[in-house]
């Protein structure tokens, strides 16, 4: 423990030569004693001389300047002052009483140990202030969500999606409440017990027989989000004796219920397909599957099911769900690639990709990310059975590095492109919003969700992992700058970037004041925003993995622009038209995913970091958290 720093009179006789309190004529002669001057000088008379010159040349100006010297302190001595007018008159126009004043005494140095303490002391009580900075902060995001929950639930409860201008509901996702599942993990996290319970209640009651009775639905959607939604309510809630339920509503085991009934239903997208590839859409009252009018499914839908079927089969102990959606994984291990990289669409009926077309962005993005997280959610390290998804992940990020990544101009903005023809074909500078996904991943998959300083005095970084680090960090800057570039600081669905060989003019975001506003073109088309949650994800992951407070500033400019801009008061929030506009006109939609992710990591940035560690859980590509395997 330190010792308290002695400002009280109990401690005034400290023995401490350098912050005794001492007269001017003894410091003077204190000095002529020790010093040279008087040893080599004092014994001349022209030495006695000088000595006396010099003495009274001091005195003087000390009497004449010590309004000067003594001001800095006038100002913390006010502070500090409690005594009345006589204490003020010591730094008054007085010259005498000044000069004879004695001089504030400082505190004496403590011990090295002590000092340590001391130090410390001081930096625990600025961390607090910071915490309560951000404390309040995620209180606000909390607020917010309860905002967004009390619109759905007073105009669409039971609906997929709330229209929060028009104060209705409508089923855009096959009609299973998505907002109600996906939206229920968030309140669990968020501690907001009347949400949970009326969330809860709902799914008990409704989702069974929905379930049973609704028509088409795509696979992948109501995988991510409803299964993905039930099976970490269930965790969350208690399921599998894996936490004590401190929750309102239902037993974890209603949940787990609902989420294999569903994928029940599912699963005749895999057996109805003539390969490993499953259908795209899922009939669930007949129980039938049938692939998209063109025949095709996207790579990323079909290869972002696995981290949901494969945590169902861990906790309800049929396999049948995980080799499903694993036989598609080990398929497109076997396919060509563009070192890595792959097309956006996929054939049912071949099981061979279809067209050249190479992104990121939409169709795409998920299929690197679950590569990832596949990986991590059965055990990294301790599954080598899995190892192949590490190794795809790893030439696909070599390939993004290598084919895809360029910079912008004048400012040198790191940004994704695409391949729109193939290798051969020209480069796109075209970014969607949904590509700032990968900075989030990046981080993840170069220190496997532990702290980069932590990886570094452990050794842990290979040069890929650093390589991917930094691309992760300049990526973030590219995916903030497109909201900052925009009058409304929100970012666009799409942005191209002013490069050597591409530029287009008049198409800024429309802040003039952004460093950025002519690297980052924004085309009429483009200039929608769906309250994405891909850039504060990445913001989320980023601050835990690296402690960099900018990212949680730079979240913190996300969100009130979320608010200030995409609020309706009678509840909810909605997508806009155009965010390079003033007032941007709203587009009468609040997106499930806005309660489901965007809120949810906006929440855990602003939040302690021991909640959901990332070494501990992976977040699918909708937010549910799942536990990682622990090896057995």
């Amino acid at each position: 423990m330190s010792r308290p720093l002695p400002y009280t009179m109990s401690d005034v006789n400290y023995d401490n030569a350098k912050f005794r309190q001492r007269s001017l004529l003894q410091v003077i002669m204190q000095a002529l004693q020790t010093s040279n001057v008087k040893r080599h000088s004092m014994s001349c008379s022209t030495g006695k001389f000088l000595a006396l010159f010099l003495i009274f040349g001091l005195a003087y100006l000390m009497l004449t300047h010590s309004s000067h010297i003594h001001s800095d302190i006038r100002g913390l001595a006010k502070e500090n002052m409690t005594a009345g007018e006589d204490n003020i008159n010591l730094y008054g126009a007085g010259g005498i009483k000044r000069f004879w004043r004695k001089p504030p005494r400082l505190p004496p140095r403590l011990p090295p140990d002590d000092n340590v303490t001391s130090n410390s002391s001081k930096h625990a009580l600025g961390t607090q202030g910071v915490n309560s900075k951000w404390l309040a902060r995620q209180q606000s995001v909390k607020d917010a969500f309860v905002h967004a929950w009390s619109g759905y639930k007073s105009y669409a409860m039971g609906f997929d999606e709330l229209m929060p201008v028009s104060q209705r509901g409508v089923d855009g996702l096959g009609g299973l409440g998505a907002t109600v599942v996906d939206a229920l993990d968030t309140a669990m996290i968020m501690g907001l017990d009347n949400v949970i319970h009326e969330a809860g209640s709902w799914v008990e009651t409704h989702l069974s027989s929905r379930i049973d009775k609704k028509g088409q639905v795509n696979l992948f959607e109501t995988t991510i989000r409803v299964v993905g939604g039930l099976l970490s309510a269930y965790h969350l809630s208690g399921g599998g004796q894996a936490m004590a339920s401190t929750f309102k509503g239902p037993k974890p085991n209603v949940y787990l219920e609902c989420a294999k009934n569903l994928a029940d239903h599912l699963m005749n997208a895999f057996t109805s397909s003539p390969t490993p590839i499953p259908y795209s859409d899922v009939v669930l009252r007949d129980r039938t599957a049938h692939p998209a009018p063109d025949g095709l499914s996207s790579t990323s839908e079909v290869s972002t099911l696995q981290l949901e079927f494969n945590y169902l089969s861990t906790v309800c102990g049929d396999p049948k769900y995980s080799t499903a959606a694993m036989r598609v994984l080990e398929h497109l291990r076997t396919l060509p690639k563009v070192e890595g990289l792959v097309p956006i669409y996929i054939s049912p009926q071949t099981g061979q990709f279809n067209g050249e077309n190479i992104r990121l962005g939409s169709r795409g993005d998920s299929y690197y990310e679950y590569l990832l997280k596949v990986w991590l959610h059965q055990g990294s390290h301790a599954n080598k059975d899995m190892s192949y998804l590490h190794d795809m992940y790893e030439e696909a990020m070599k390939g993004v590095r290598h084919l895809l990544v360029r910079k912008s101009v004048p400012n040198s903005l790191v940004f994704v492109g695409e391949l729109p023809y193939g290798h051969d074909g020209a480069f796109s500078p075209k970014m969607d919003h949904l590509v700032c996904f990968l900075p989030g991943t990046l981080a993840l998959g170069a220190t496997k969700g532990i702290r980069k300083q932590d990886a570094l005095k452990d050794n842990l970084l290979t040069f890929d992992d650093m390589e991917n680090l930094r691309l992760a960090e300049d990526l973030a800057k590219t995916c903030f700058d497109m909201y900052a570039a925009t009058s409304t600081g929100l970012a666009p669905e799409i942005a191209y970037f002013h490069t050597e060989e591409f530029s287009e003019t008049g198409l800024d975001g429309g802040n003039k004041s952004s460093e950025y506003v002519h690297d980052i073109i924004i085309k009429p088309a483009d200039r929608h925003n769906l309250l994405r949650p891909e850039t504060v994800e990445s913001l989320f992951v980023l601050y835990r993995i690296t402690e960099d407070p900018k990212y949680r500033e730079w979240g913190w400019q996300i969100f009130e622009a979320f608010e200030k801009y995409t609020k309706v008061e009678s509840g909810g929030y909605s997508s806009l038209d155009d965010v390079t506009k003033i007032p941007p006109r709203k587009r009468d939609k609040m997106e499930t995913f806005f309660l489901g992710e965007t809120l949810k990591y906006l929440y855990l940035l602003f939040g302690e970091t021991s909640v959901l560690p990332l070494d501990k859980f992976v977040f699918n590509t909708e937010a549910h958290p799942f536990p990682i395997k622990v090896a057995a």
